[in-house]
């Protein structure tokens, strides 16, 4: 449902959970240089992995001394970076590790500070730089360079997954990660410069995106999809009050994992559509299929409630994506990349279930969506 809830997007590790869990807030925007008129994407991840485990030194899971001595990871991490553009090109991501005493934070709404970095919920601005030496040291899972970031934040649509995320559920860790998406269409304001290149971001050109994800681990498969910029077949416009989400789930019974599901939220032009939440996770008829060529990634996703049907067709070029490190909380990285781009494209067609049948709301074109697959 489109309801703010800055308790879900604040910090919440705890208990066994902070020993073994993670806390993952997302942000992607876009910027345009100013001289060139090129536009980019960029994202600004913050990463705190098992902070009851953590002191005064960030410790890193893939490092040698660490792995031999069998220390899961703790550390907050901000990842900073720019997706591939449409030839594939100029994909970066730069990470820098700060030890769990470095976080300040407070409580909802969350407002946190990790050395250069700072974040609340209508403002982010940090810096990252990583040497080449230290790019090629495997336990940073970093490229070389450096990014820096001063934008205002303006969520405007949000998606809450009502008791799914409720405290019950989070009690006997009934999805193996939780998902609150705050900003599922915001609007950001202000500069990012890479590399010594500035570009400005602007409200109605950003696209903006912002969400968070904690749990125990991370979702498998790991599925996420998610567009602003919609073209109606009906106004032959492109829509300024809609936008689709879409993030898979693994839920439980009694520690029990189920079939993987989709949580699946439309709103168009202010109205929501929200498939696979609550009691409809578990019951109501949902089809979804993933088909990978030697090009792209293909999606094919069927979804209905008792008012409405959505069916997605959507897809990603490979050479349009870049392959995003991270560690789990046990100290692993998976063997499966981590796909991730923001060249999605693909049709929605909505339809209303009425008693003479579906009727047909609109049909929607999707581009520039951020999208993210792992096997």
């Amino acid at each position: 449902m489109n309801q703010s809830d800055f308790h879900r997007n604040s910090y919440m590790l705890r208990g066994s959970l902070a020993r073994k869990g993670y806390m993952h807030w997302f942000h992607s925007f876009t910027g345009v240089q100013a001289q060139s008129g090129e536009s980019r994407t960029f994202f600004v991840d913050i990463l705190i992995l098992n902070p009851g485990l953590g002191g005064d030194e960030p410790i890193l899971g893939q490092h040698p001394y660490y792995k031999k001595r069998g220390m899961k990871p703790s550390y907050v991490m901000v990842k900073a970076g720019v997706f591939p553009d449409e030839n594939g090109e100029g994909g970066k991501q730069l990470n820098a590790f700060y030890p769990i005493s470095s976080l300040k934070a407070t409580g909802s709404p969350l407002v946190m500070q990790i050395e250069d970095c700072f974040y609340s919920e209508n403002r982010i601005l940090g810096y990252v730089e990583v040497s080449s030496a230290e790019a090629r040291h495997r336990s940073f899972l970093s490229d070389a360079g450096w990014m820096e970031w001063d934008v205002e934040v303006h969520k405007a649509v949000s998606c809450h997954t009502g008791i799914l995320a409720g405290a019950f559920f989070r009690l006997i860790n009934g999805m193996e990660s939780f998902w609150h998406g705050e900003g599922i269409r915001s609007f950001f304001r202000g500069t990012v410069t890479l590399d010594g290149i500035t570009y400005q971001v602007s409200p109605d050109t950003s696209y903006g995106y912002a969400d968070k994800h904690w749990g125990r681990g991370y979702n498998k498969p790991l599925f996420q999809f998610s567009s602003g910029r919609l073209n109606s077949s009906r106004t032959g416009k492109e829509l300024k009050h809609t936008v689709l989400a879409i993030n898979g789930c693994c839920p439980r019974l009694l520690f029990l994992p189920l079939r993987r599901k989709l949580m699946i939220q439309l709103t168009y032009m202010g109205e929501d559509f929200e498939f696979g939440f609550a009691k409809s996770l578990f019951f109501s008829r949902q089809r979804w299929e993933v088909k990978e060529t030697n090009k792209r990634f293909i999606w094919h996703i069927m979804a209905q409630n008792k008012n409405a049907v959505i069916r997605i067709s959507c897809s990603c070029l490979k050479e349009q994506m870049m392959r995003l490190r991270y560690e789990t909380p046990e100290g692993r990285r998976r063997k499966n990349p981590l796909w991730s781009g923001c060249d999605g494209i693909g049709t929605i067609q909505l339809y209303r279930r009425e008693k003479s049948g579906k009727q047909l709301i609109d049909t929607l074109k999707i581009d520039k969506a951020v999208c993210f697959w792992q096997q």
